[in-house]
């Protein structure tokens, strides 16, 4: 029985993890997984699991939130303590993403001999003011294999220095569970919920501190989407943390009877949404994949992003760190006809595939 361990701690991970599990099971791995707990309620992480397909996780380590040096701390040692009570440690562990658990699991692994893999890496913002860019290039430095998901990946870790033989491009997992879910997202009648018509709307999401810590950024972004939806209807899938901010601003009250509100989405119920959406406007990384893979213009409310491809063979537009640019970017986008990608490497389905094949080459033979 050749043990690995599969990390999953926050709900960008999930759809990662997800389509490993299944490519897993078909090889002399038998994969646990640790669930950290770092996304712990229902809306951000039972129902993934449920929609997802992925088992109840083996180990759940219950960190929940906490100011980073304190989530990523008590990961670290509740992590190692769960390797350090196993009868034997795994072959490998496999981390993906680049949130706080991403980074406390490697370092964990990495001190105690055990060989780490990263999905997703090589990815860069070259902003470090992002607590996620500091988190991959930590993994990126310790980890033995670095799957890669995009071409710029590739690029990234040979500047940093990495040895070749650890850089495998794979393609996008996340692209893996998106077409693995595509049945199920043509049963859903998310626009009845909401009452929409095809192109006519557009989704929302925004949850990274730059944007809603801000004061005055938010300020400036709700005025932008009470502008917006006078154009088309606007559906904002509002984060936890973002909600308080707009509710502790009273920025919430500003947006009744005018922008339709609604909790974070599963998975299956925000793929739907998305998927006939006249345009999306986000700052997650997830969903600047998706919509690319969609063919569905996307207005990415950030500086920078660490997935460029989705920008030079994608939908993808970043608007910068000044607001005041977004209105001239979605006027364009509701009357430009619609892009199309092209065909990203790897983007196929089949990404968790090559990854379980590397993992028992490199770690069985």
């Amino acid at each position: 029985m050749f043990e690995v361990t599969l990390v999953a701690g926050a709900r960008p991970n999930f759809m990662k993890i997800a389509p490993m599990l299944r490519a897993l099971r078909n090889t002399p791995f038998v994969p646990l997984l640790v669930h950290t707990g770092q996304h712990y309620d229902a809306g951000m992480s039972d129902i993934f699991f449920r929609q997802l397909g992925i088992p109840n996780p083996d180990v759940s380590l219950g960190v929940g939130s906490g100011r980073h040096g304190q989530q990523t701390a008590r990961v670290l040692e509740s992590f190692e303590e769960y390797l350090l009570s196993r009868p034997q440690f795994p072959k490998g562990v496999i981390v993906v993403g680049d949130v706080n658990s991403t980074v406390a699991c490697s370092l964990a692994a990495c001190k105690l001999g055990i060989p780490v893999a990263h999905i997703e890496a090589g990815l860069r913002s070259f902003d470090r003011t992002m607590p996620e860019e500091i988190n991959r290039i930590i993994t990126d430095a310790i980890s033995d294999l670095l799957f890669v998901s995009e071409p710029s990946g590739e690029d990234n870790l040979r500047r940093e220095g990495i040895s070749e033989d650890k850089i495998i491009y794979v393609g996008n997992v996340m692209i893996d569970t998106l077409l693995a879910q595509l049945p199920a997202v043509e049963r859903v009648d998310i626009r009845d919920r909401f009452g929409l018509e095809p192109s006519s709307y557009a989704v929302v999401t925004l949850h990274r501190p730059s944007n809603v810590d801000d004061a005055e950024r938010l300020t400036a972004l709700i005025d932008f989407l009470l502008y917006a939806s006078e154009r088309v209807r606007i559906v904002f899938a509002v984060h936890p943390r973002t909600r308080e901010r707009l509710s502790s601003s009273g920025l919430i009250n500003k947006l009744d009877n005018r922008i339709t509100l609604s909790e974070p989405l599963g998975y299956i119920e925000n793929l739907a949404l998305m998927r006939q959406a006249k345009l999306v406007l986000t700052d997650s990384g997830g969903m600047q994949e998706e919509t690319t893979f969609l063919g569905i213009p996307c207005l990415t409310m950030r500086a920078n992003t660490e997935r460029p491809v989705t920008v030079s063979h994608g939908t993808n537009t970043i608007v910068g760190e000044h607001i005041t640019r977004v209105y001239e970017i979605f006027n364009q986008v509701l009357t430009e006809p619609k892009r199309r990608h092209t065909n990203i490497p790897g983007w196929d389905g089949e990404a968790s595939q090559r990854i379980a094949a590397t993992l028992c080459k490199r770690w069985l033979d």
